[in-house]
């Protein structure tokens, strides 16, 4: 007899071996239907596979996360299914998983267009509509081997030669068409519904440049045709939104190759960026942090100390000087990241117990070598500025100072327009420093933390930093993208590496917990983030230029003058705009640059000393007062109104 125990607790007995999917099945139809996989005593199965001794078991179904990713895993294997039978010649890599969708690498000497990948996906449509049943089959690797030599895939036969000899493989059978996955996958196409091809890039197998160069083609699936065009819709809203081009259009920033992955800031960008960072700055210091400054060259040898020599080097930026009166090469690194040089900060004079919690915040100028190919405007650079704090406090004060990191986070998030975040919880990498004992004792502190203050969270397995786990704060913008931002993470391997102590209430030294923490993350990402958020409509408080005096004809200069001086003097960013246009000309280029006001001034205003206010969403506002439209200035500024 065999017994399996259900989420609810109840026991489902079998006199025999049986299937996930014939235990959905003994439960309902509808169960049944929408089953794609199971978990067995929490690991992953195809709904074709036996339970044979007695265990726990969660039906996975189509509408759950876990069966959405299942499904778009297997719809990768319909993408090679229909591939194959337009291409036969067709190579296939490798088809994982990604956020919204999948992709599969492939080498054909063909360059796929828009109209192949549409021909594809009609072929993949009616493959999907035949509802035909996947077959499973495990078998040792030497069969697997022969299978995939007959049929001329190579990149399958080389991820083969990565696999012991003694593991079994499985492969499933779509027909005519063979694949090879871990799985688990659907056993029946009729989940495989809502899909689309999206688009072709460039990929070397592997990551690889040394490599041959493949195309990498993308698609996107969901549960329903609904959440699909949805989907469609925000991918062409963020083309829309593509920060480079509005950054271009609004005249913010630009690149260019002698700085590859740096930014140029232009005076109104760099006015953004200032404006964030001295709200972060108010924020730091209200929550009892101590703003410092600290090189951006440091000794390999402080490298070496910290462990990122070791575990980070091929990120890192390397000199080489010849110093004078030096027997060999002084060897050292732009730093990637602050956590070694706060450490240097905090080891500067005895610390007490009593001192604790100390906290530093930096923005911090980082450098860190990206690959070329996976640089993207403001959102991935080579060199970014941080807003890098740490928290250098004992075990005990661990919940306290997690819970005001959270809350400093919230209210920044909140002002800026996000009024949700996710957390997850990312554990032990497999490169990492430290025993398993300190990590242990890191990770159970950070997971006590976090339930304590009753939030929700994900854990995401393997994640961590090098040196420790972390929470990290996810926003999710306008068009439902998620973007990582702000982190919290749990140091006990750095403060012992670099001799960081305190003296306890006992007498002895000791050495303090290192909590690195940043709200924005990236300054220029965050940036990035919120020009497609607003899509270049900036809240009063953040916008460049605040307002524009525009004038009717030459009459009325000096008046506009006066204004923006008067404007000005009270601290408002200001424009004048004197051109020799028609006045609908101006009005239509102000609202094209998406300004927040726009003061016109003719004959009327003169006469009255007032303004004509229009909103730059084409609302007209009336006559104004010079002092009325400055105090609905100043209020909308302080407000932080989104």
């Amino acid at each position: 007899m065999i017994e399996i125990k259900l989420p609810d607790n109840s026991i489902k007995k079998f006199e025999n071996p049986v299937s996930i999917f014939e235990v959905a099945e003994s439960i309902g139809s509808g169960l049944a239907k929408a089953t794609v996989a199971g978990k067995v005593n929490g690991n992953l199965k195809d709904a074709c596979d036996l339970i044979e001794e007695n265990a726990s078991l969660e039906i996975i179904r189509a509408q759950d996360q876990e069966g959405l990713e299942i499904i778009r895993h297997s719809c990768a294997h319909l993408f090679g299914h229909a591939l194959k039978q337009i291409y036969p010649d067709a190579k296939m890599a490798i088809g994982p998983v990604i956020n919204n969708g999948f992709y599969y690498d492939i080498d054909l000497e063909k360059s796929l267009t828009k109209d192949d990948l549409e021909n594809i996906e009609t072929r993949m449509k009616k493959l999907s509509a035949s509802d035909y049943e996947v077959i499973k089959k495990v078998m040792p690797k030497i069969k697997a081997e022969e299978i995939f030599k007959s049929r001329n895939e190579d990149y399958k036969l080389e991820i083969l030669k990565d696999i012991d000899d003694e593991e079994t493989v499985g492969l499933y059978y779509h027909q005519e068409y063979i694949d090879m996955c871990r799985g688990p996958h659907v056993n029946s196409m009729k989940h495989l519904k809502a899909f689309k091809l999206t688009h072709v890039a460039g990929a070397y197998w592997r990551g690889d440049s040394k490599n041959k160069m493949l195309q990498r083609v993308y698609g996107t699936l969901w549960n329903s045709e609904k959440d699909l065009k949805k989907h469609l819709s925000n991918i062409e809203e963020a083309t829309k939104r593509d920060h480079r081009k509005l950054g271009q259009k609004f005249d913010l920033f630009h690149f260019q190759e002698e700085a590859p992955g740096m930014v140029f800031w232009h005076p109104k960008g760099w006015t953004i960026f200032r404006l964030l960072e001295n709200f972060i700055r108010e924020k730091q210091l209200s929550a009892g942090y101590e703003e410092i400054k600290t090189p951006q060259v440091l000794d390999r040898k402080l490298w070496e100390k910290s462990g990122h020599w070791d575990k980070y080097r091929e990120n890192m930026y390397i000199t080489e000087i010849d110093e004078e009166h030096a027997n060999e090469k002084r060897v050292n690194a732009l730093k990637p990241m602050s956590c070694p040089a706060h450490v240097q900060i905090y080891n500067q004079g005895i610390k007490s117990y009593r001192d604790l919690p100390v906290r530093l915040a930096e923005f911090g100028c980082c450098h860190r070598y990206e690959a070329s190919g996976t640089l993207h405007g403001l959102m991935r650079v080579r060199q970014l500025t941080q807003d890098d704090g740490h928290i250098f406090c004992t075990e005990d004060q661990i919940e306290s100072e997690t819970q005001n990191f959270i809350e400093v986070l919230s209210e920044v998030y909140d002002e800026l327009g996000f009024k949700n975040f996710k957390i997850n919880l990312s554990t032990r990498p497999d490169v990492r420093v430290g025993s398993d004992e300190i990590w242990d004792r890191a990770e159970d502190a950070l997971q006590q933390a976090i339930n304590k203050l009753n939030l929700k969270y994900e854990v995401s397995e393997g994640d961590g930093a090098f040196y420790g786990p972390k929470l990290d704060f996810i926003l999710t913008d306008a068009i439902d993208r998620e973007w990582q931002c702000g982190t919290l993470q749990l140091d006990f391997n750095l403060p012992e590496r670099l001799d960081a102590r305190f003296v306890g209430e006992d007498g002895e030294k000791h050495h303090p917990v290192m909590m690195h923490r940043a709200i924005l993350g990236s300054v220029e990402r965050f940036i990035g983030i919120l020009i497609e958020e607003f899509d270049g409509n900036f809240p009063v408080w953040l916008s460049p230029i605040q307002a524009v005096i525009i004038n009717i004809s030459q009459k009325h200069e000096k008046k506009a003058r006066e204004i923006h001086e008067k404007l000005k003097s009270r601290g408002f960013r200001v424009k004048l705009d004197l051109r020799n246009e028609k006045i609908t000309y101006k009005i239509r280029d102000h609202s094209m640059q998406r300004v927040p006001y726009q003061l016109v001034v003719g004959d009327k205003e003169e006469e009255t000393n007032t303004v004509s206010v229009r909103a730059r969403k084409g609302e007209d506002l009336g006559s104004m007062k010079i002092e009325d439209f400055s105090n609905m200035l100043s209020e909308k500024i302080k407000s932080k109104e989104v």
